[in-house]
């Protein structure tokens, strides 16, 4: 058996799988860019030259995503819903039952079945507060890395209060905070509380264990932190929660 290839055309990032025997076989993402089509196959084939295999050993391949038209030569669009959901439900064994997936602008909270089927979703207001976007917008005030925003609120003694929920405005308050000399600890610190407090606040009652964080943002541990403070339950992080969307998708084609 060949390979089944999803691709999760994102509005931050393209991210690409091969997926073999039910398992991730190769994985890249790249910058979502104009000219996604292109860019798109230009990771397939450098895929498909890591893996030593030609385009005769693909058996199909899946887009999802924002731009998940733009690809000519797919075999089946799968909505971005469908393939977290299934995804999520093959990487975790079937253990999971709610997903928490924040997007580069939206966050969707996500229930699953055992079956693996999507059960029901609820998605963020046009407001990309808490998104990638989000925390690409602090780490450029704040001059530092996404990448670090994790040790950076392990360090602060106490978290700023950030009250906005649109990120407009909470730009705004980070502009000030930082003027008025707050840390940059307790900013990052306060933006994960904040963060966690609108996630919580999306999901109401919904959450029955089984909860699981994906999407780049679920990298960042003292994200995951807060949101476990918040809800008072654990929350599970999978290895390469960027790619659970593209690997649903693939997926699907398998089936």
């Amino acid at each position: 058996m060949g390979y089944f290839v999803g691709i999760d055309l994102g509005s931050t990032a393209i991210k690409t799988v091969f997926v073999k025997d039910g398992a991730f076989a190769w994985f890249k993402a790249v910058p979502t860019a104009p000219g996604q089509e292109r860019l798109a196959q230009a990771v397939m084939e450098e895929g498909l030259a890591a893996l030593g295999a030609s385009e005769g050993d693909i058996e199909g391949i899946a887009t999802t995503g924002y731009g998940k038209s733009l690809l000519a030569g797919a075999n089946r669009i799968i909505d971005e819903v469908s393939a977290n959901a299934l995804g999520m439900h093959l990487l975790s064994g079937g253990r999971a039952r709610t997903i928490i997936n924040i997007g580069g602008q939206d966050i969707k909270i996500i229930q699953v079945g055992e079956n693996g089927k999507l059960i029901d979703f609820r998605m963020n207001d046009k407001c990309a507060a808490g998104t990638g976007r989000f925390f690409e917008m602090a780490a450029r005030i704040l001059d530092t890395s996404i990448q670090d925003f994790a040790a950076l609120a392990e360090k602060a003694p106490e978290a700023a209060v950030i009250n906005s929920t649109c990120v407009v405005f909470a730009e705004s308050e980070i502009v000030s905070l930082v003027a008025k000399g707050t840390s940059r600890e307790a900013i990052v610190k306060g933006l994960h509380e904040s963060i966690a407090r609108r996630i919580a606040g999306m999901m109401e009652k919904t959450a029955s264990g089984g909860i699981y964080l994906d999407g780049g943002s679920a990298n960042n541990r003292g994200l995951v932190e807060a949101i476990e403070d918040e809800l008072m339950d654990d929350v599970n992080v999978l290895d390469h929660p960027q790619f659970t969307v593209a690997f649903g998708a693939a997926s699907a084609l398998a089936q």
